[in-house]
C-alpha cells in the first residue's frame, strides 16, 4: 500500500509518501518522500503561531511539497491532460476557502500523471482548525481526482506510533502502555489497553507544557519558538555545573492525581525574573536551567506514578517537548535505573516535531476505516478533536 499524508495541524506544512507492506501493526514501512515547509520564521516576530497566517501559509506551500514528495519517490511524470469542467467546479467549490490552492492545485494536476496512490491521510485534529481545514480539503481534492481513499488521522495518534518508529517497523508493543504526550498545545497521559484503544488517565489542568516553555523564554528576551533556548540556555548553564541560586516549584509532583499544572511554575518564573537587578545571560541560563529541571522532575515524577497505579509494560514519550535533550536523557536514566522492566520509546529528534510520516502510520493504522468513508462530505477539521 502506498500512503500519501498531509500535515497541517499547525505551522509545519508536509507531505509524505510512505510504502507499507503488510497490515498494521506488523508492516514494514519505507519512506519514499517527505517534504516539509517549516513557517517558524514567518511566525518568529510575532513570538507565537498566528493561525490565519499558518492557513495562508499551508495554502501557499501545500502543492510545492506535494510535487517534491512524489519527486524524491519517483512517481511524478508530466502529462498533457485536462480537467473537465465538473472537475475544476469541484475543486473551486472544496477550495474556496483556501486563497489561491484551487488555481494552483488545478496548475498540477493539469501538467502531471496521477500517481499510483493507495490511501490519502490526513490530520482531522487537535490542532489549529483555521489550519487544519486546508489540509483537510486538500485531502479531499486528491481524492476527489485521483480516485483513492481518504482517512482523517489523529495528531496524537500520530505522535505515539512515530515516538516507536524505527524508520521501518512498529515494536512488538506490550501492554498496558503509556503514552505521555507533550507539545506546545497538550501534556496528557494516554493509558493504551490495545493499539488504537486509548484511555486518557491525566492531563494539563491549565498551561501545556510547551507553553510553559514558550512563555518563560519570552520573560527572558528569548525569541520563537522558546523551547529550543531554554534548552540551549539550560544546557550552557549545566556545563558550566552552574547551581541555581533561584527555586521554582514543582507544581502537583506530590499530589495524588495524575494531572499536570505548568500555570504556577510559569508565574513563579515571572516573580523570579522581576527581583533580579539586572537579566544578565549568566542569570537568564540560571532561570532557564532551574525551569528546565522543575519541569522535568515533573513528568518523571507523574509518568512514574503512572506506571506505578496501571502496571505498564511500556511508557511512550512523545511530541514535541520531547526533542529537549534533557528531558529526554533524564528519563532515560530515571527509568532505566528504577523500572528496568518496562520499555522506554523515544521518538528520533526528527519525528517529534510535527511531521507527515507519523500521520502515514496513523493512517495505515485506521486504513480499513476509509473503506466506509464518504471523505467528501463527512470528514471535519476538529481542533479539539481527543485522542481518547
Amino acid at each position: 500500500m502506498t500512503i500519501l499524508s498531509i500535515e497541517t495541524s499547525c505551522d509545519e506544512t508536509a507531505v509524505s509518501i510512505v510504502a507499507a507492506e503488510g497490515d498494521f501493526p506488523h508492516a514494514t514501512y519505507t519512506v519514499r518522500g517527505n517534504a516539509l515547509f517549516s513557517q517558524v520564521a514567518i511566525h518568529r516576530e510575532y513570538g507565537g503561531v498566528f493561525p490565519n497566517l499558518a492557513k495562508r501559509e499551508h495554502a501557499r506551500t501545500l502543492v510545492p511539497m506535494l510535487q517534491q514528495a512524489l519527486t524524491e519517490a519517483s512517481l511524478i511524470e508530466e502529462t498533457t491532460s485536462t480537467l473537465s469542467s465538473e472537475q475544476t467546479e469541484m475543486l473551486y467549490e472544496t477550495l474556496y476557502r483556501e486563497e489561491g490552492l484551487a488555481d494552483t492545485l488545478i496548475t498540477f494536476f493539469e501538467t502531471y500523471n496521477v500517481p499510483k496512490i493507495d490511501l490519502v491521510a490526513v490530520t482531522s485534529g487537535p490542532g489549529l482548525e483555521p489550519a487544519l481545514w486546508v489540509g483537510v480539503n486538500f485531502a479531499k481534492a486528491l481524492s476527489y481526482i485521483w480516485d483513492a481513499p481518504v482517512v482523517p488521522v489523529n495528531h496524537m495518534e500520530g505522535h505515539v506510533l512515530a515516538s516507536m518508529f524505527d524508520g521501518e517497523q512498529l515494536p512488538d508493543l506490550q501492554f498496558p502502555a503509556l503514552a505521555l504526550l507533550i507539545s506546545g498545545g497538550h501534556t496528557e497521559l494516554d493509558l493504551m489497553h490495545n493499539w488504537q484503544k486509548y484511555e486518557r488517565i491525566g492531563q494539563t489542568r491549565d498551561d501545556a507544557v510547551g507553553e510553559a516553555f514558550d512563555k518563560v523564554a519570552r520573560m527572558l528576551g528569548l525569541p520563537y519558538p522558546g523551547g529550543p533556548e531554554i534548552s540551549r540556555c539550560a544546557g550552557e548553564a549545566r556545563a558550566a555545573g552552574i547551581t541555581p541560586s533561584i527555586s521554582l516549584p514543582r507544581p502537583m509532583i506530590d499530589s495524588p492525581e495524575l494531572d499536570f499544572s505548568f500555570s504556577g511554575i510559569k508565574t513563579a518564573a515571572r516573580y523570579a525574573i522581576e527581583k533580579l537587578p539586572e537579566l544578565t545571560p549568566a542569570l537568564i541560563n540560571e532561570v532557564a536551567l532551574e525551569f528546565e529541571n522543575a519541569v522535568t522532575e515533573v513528568l518523571i515524577k507523574k509518568a512514574a506514578r503512572a506506571v506505578e497505579e496501571t502496571h505498564a509494560q511500556s511508557l511512550i514519550l512523545g511530541g514535541g517537548v520531547s526533542a529537549n535533550t534533557h528531558i529526554r536523557t533524564s528519563f532515560k536514566d530515571y527509568f532505566e535505573k528504577e523500572y528496568p522492566n518496562v520499555s522506554l520509546y523515544l521518538p528520533d529528534p526528527k519525528l517529534s516535531t510535527d511531521n507527515s510520516i507519523m500521520i502515514a502510520l496513523a493512517g495505515h493504522a485506521h486504513a480499513a476505516d476509509a473503506l466506509g468513508i464518504d471523505g467528501q462530505n463527512t470528514i471535519r477539521a476538529d481542533g479539539n478533536k481527543s485522542l481518547a
